[in-house]
């Protein structure tokens, strides 16, 4: 997203132009802002984030489901095909995900396939303020959790994705 809204803006807009621009907020899941429209007006960012969280937080566990699976690999085969979303593409190239030595690179490649096995969702982290090594560190650490724990966690994670994506996409 490269041209800010504003929160007038966006209160004002119909229902379909609110999804259509903030769908991508919340990684190929519209639903999420489709869902929050209907609370509108906002007066502030945050409490456009905390409506989103909270439809995230109130959706089915399939639902949550799926929007965990939408994220993609860090470092994975879709960020080396070139087939992330711009978002996710600029928040792995922040953290220095592009930049993994061939050992932190096979080490990623193992932590997801062990992550997947185990959960049967991609690991999800809010890579901003983090470099590879404490990504790493995190991966390792979290795929020591019960699954509905790091479920949980997962959600969480992508609620801090969205409001750290809401932050570089609407004014106040």
């Amino acid at each position: 997203m490269t041209d800010k809204l504003t929160l007038t803006a966006l209160n004002t807009m119909s229902p379909a132009d609110f999804t259509a621009r903030l769908g991508a907020i919340f990684e190929h899941s519209p639903w999420v802002a489709e869902r929050a429209s209907a609370r509108r007006p906002f007066a502030s960012v945050a409490q456009l984030h905390a409506a989103m969280a909270d439809v995230v937080r109130g959706a089915s566990e399939e639902e949550r489901l799926r929007l965990i699976r939408a994220h993609p690999e860090l470092a994975g085969r879709a960020a080396v095909r070139g087939e992330l979303t711009e978002e996710s593409t600029r928040e792995q190239k922040g953290a220095g995900l592009d930049q993994c030595s061939p050992e932190e690179f096979e080490r990623m490649q193992d932590l997801n396939r062990r992550y997947n096995e185990k959960f049967g969702f991609p690991f999800v982290i809010a890579v901003k303020g983090h470099n590879r090594h404490s990504i790493l560190e995190n991966f390792a650490r979290r795929l020591e959790n019960a699954p509905d724990v790091e479920a949980a966690e997962c959600i969480e994670q992508i609620i801090r994705i969205g409001g750290f994506r809401l932050v570089d996409a609407v004014a106040e």
